[in-house]
């Protein structure tokens, strides 16, 4: 139940940040349309550039976007493994795991949960481990339940 809700809690995350990025193109590309030649040319090709800049920056957003949606798609909330991969929740004796995308944390039923991705430092870690299993951290940690 609680893999679920992480999991629309990962979905909602990537929507947010899409709707967002798209806002601040949408509103560049506006902008960069309406922009006029004044008489102070220095000035007008100076914010064009300010502008394109913002745009591909966006541009790189949308990109990574992508990357956590494509992520989302390859994790399996219904299977439930020993070892430690993608989409398992991960419960220790310090803290508790999403392995998904890097998401940051997120309260569930009073609980905080870490939202990681497999290539963050602890994602690294967790990967391939099972219950029982412990792995140094910022101090000993002991995990106590893959999901």
């Amino acid at each position: 139940m609680i893999k679920k809700q992480l999991f629309e809690a990962c979905q909602s995350y990537v929507l947010k940040r899409e709707n967002t990025v798209k806002e601040i193109i949408s509103s560049n590309q506006k902008a960069l349309h309406s922009e006029t030649k004044s008489s102070a040319g220095d000035k007008h090709e100076t914010g064009r550039a300010m502008l394109q800049l913002e745009m591909e920056k966006a541009g790189q957003q949308l990109a990574v976007i992508d990357q956590m949606k494509m992520i989302l798609d390859r994790v399996l909330i219904n299977d439930n493994s020993e070892i430690v991969k993608l989409g398992s929740l991960v419960l220790t004796n310090k803290h508790n795991y999403f392995l998904a995308i890097s998401a940051g944390e997120f309260k569930m039923e009073n609980e905080a949960y870490y939202v990681v991705s497999v290539a963050s430092p602890i994602g690294k870690l967790l990967l391939g481990k099972k219950e029982g299993d412990a792995f140094e951290f910022n101090g000993n940690v002991v995990i106590e339940k893959v999901i």
